[in-house]
């Protein structure tokens, strides 16, 4: 089974804390996906019976993009061992990158790629980083940044698409466009005077979200503050008038 538990297309954190035991009860492999809440949001792999789980590098642990960490349980690597066909691709194989990695404990290493050097170093630092700050206190920064965020979209006067407190995704927020705001001329204002990113929906709410992404660095009280001035200016400068904040 593959579930996303950061969907970050509308925004919405999916509880997966239950679903390795279940999985595990029918033999089922469970696959997550924490691209966008490794690092910002409560994640334990082994508690919750994850057999494979990966990130990115360029969302909450702030470092460059380009490496994709990835996790195998005991249980999902010995599944593979004992697949019937061979993988159809060499460069996924599985057992290939363990040993390239020395992760499958053979006594000599066979090369397989060239690895992105300067990237790994990168890495390191920024969970050196992230080991300095303790996981707990990021997941803290990251929750506090997104109240922070959510009550000053509601004081614009402006609706959040999610507010379920089990699916509030902590580290993005989808902010509901009012009728007659050009959801893109507002992105593009805040890139063109203020150089902030934000970006529309995707999929369904396409055309009917703002996507602010509040993650590692960027996770900052004095950040989120830059942001809701600055998008308040964006929404009057395009015909909509927010409360007052």
């Amino acid at each position: 089974m593959f579930v996303a538990h950061s969907e970050s297309s509308c925004t919405l954190m999916q509880p997966v804390d239950d679903l390795g035991h279940l999985c595990h009860k029918y033999d089922c492999i469970l696959i997550v996906d924490t691209v966008a809440s490794a690092g910002g949001a409560p994640l334990f792999m082994d508690k919750w019976g994850i057999d494979v789980m990966y990130t990115g590098t360029q969302k909450c642990l702030s470092a460059p993009p380009g490496i994709t960490p990835i996790s195998f349980s005991d249980r999902a690597y010995q599944r593979f061992l004992k697949r019937k066909t061979k993988p159809v691709s060499y460069y996924m194989d599985l057992s290939e990158l363990a040993n390239y990695w020395g992760c499958d404990g053979a006594p000599a290493r066979r090369y397989h790629h060239t690895a992105p050097i300067t990237s790994v170093y990168q890495l390191r630092e920024a969970l050196a980083l992230a080991t300095e700050e303790g996981l707990e206190n990021m997941w803290k920064r990251h929750s506090a940044c997104s109240a922070q965020l959510r009550e000053g979209v509601k004081k614009l006067g402006l609706s959040i698409l999610i507010n379920e407190p089990e699916h509030i995704l902590p580290t993005l927020t989808g902010v509901m466009v009012p009728q007659g705001v050009d959801w893109k001329a507002v992105t593009g204002y805040l890139m063109k005077n203020y150089r902030i990113e934000i970006s529309g929906g995707l999929g369904y709410t396409a055309g009917q979200i703002w996507r602010i992404g509040l993650m590692g660095y960027n996770a900052r009280p004095d950040a989120v503050d830059t942001l809701l001035r600055a998008f308040k200016e964006a929404l009057e400068a395009h015909g909509y008038t927010p409360s007052k904040m």
